[in-house]
């Protein structure tokens, strides 16, 4: 099964590819899509729309996982950030309904590195640890990306958490996680 995991943004997003067999977790690509080469944020829904779209025609993968919205201090920004992504949404639901799914920053933290708080630094020694060689980033929406995809994998199966990827109970780790796997 192939999982692609987004990093929305409105400026750049982060995608990740990665590959599950059985309880194995493979990395397959990653990269940063950039929109700020133009200037009018409402100019640039539709790069973002037929970005994502090239991206999944491209690694057709299976299933999809984005980060859900975070708070930001700015209203204007939490808006053309709620935008971006509902043109990524948008453009994964031709090929892709009923088989994307969305998390919080928290619980893509946790299921990476076992805590929900964790800094850039701890989720990319995670990242290395998991896909078991040196990875480098350009951006850290790279590696968030890929971190959202392995989090999709670790839960998609877990009854700990619901369809919008909230943790319903505490107690789940990783461990427990990589048990839904196979």
């Amino acid at each position: 099964m192939i999982i692609l995991g987004i990093d929305p943004g409105s400026r750049k997003a982060g995608y990740g590819l990665i590959e599950v067999s059985g309880r194995k977790i493979n990395y397959l690509a990653s990269g940063v899509l950039r929109y700020d080469q133009v200037n009018e944020f409402i100019d640039r829904l539709g790069i973002i729309f037929k970005s994502i779209e090239e991206i999944v025609n491209h690694f057709k993968p299976d299933e999809v996982s984005i980060e859900s919205l975070i708070y930001v201090k700015s209203v204007t920004s939490l808006a053309k950030l709620a935008q971006a992504r509902g043109s990524m949404i948008a453009a994964l639901m031709e090929t892709h309904q009923g088989k994307v799914s969305e998390y919080s920053p928290n619980l893509i933290k946790s299921s990476v590195t076992g805590h929900g708080h964790a800094n850039k630094e701890s989720v990319n020694k995670a990242l290395q640890m998991i896909f078991g060689e040196k990875l480098e980033f350009k951006r850290d929406d790279e590696s968030d990306a890929l971190a959202i995809a392995i989090c999709h994998a670790l839960n998609r199966n877990n009854p700990k958490v619901d369809g919008s990827g909230k943790k319903m109970s505490k107690g789940s780790s990783l461990k427990q996680a990589f048990k839904h796997l196979g």
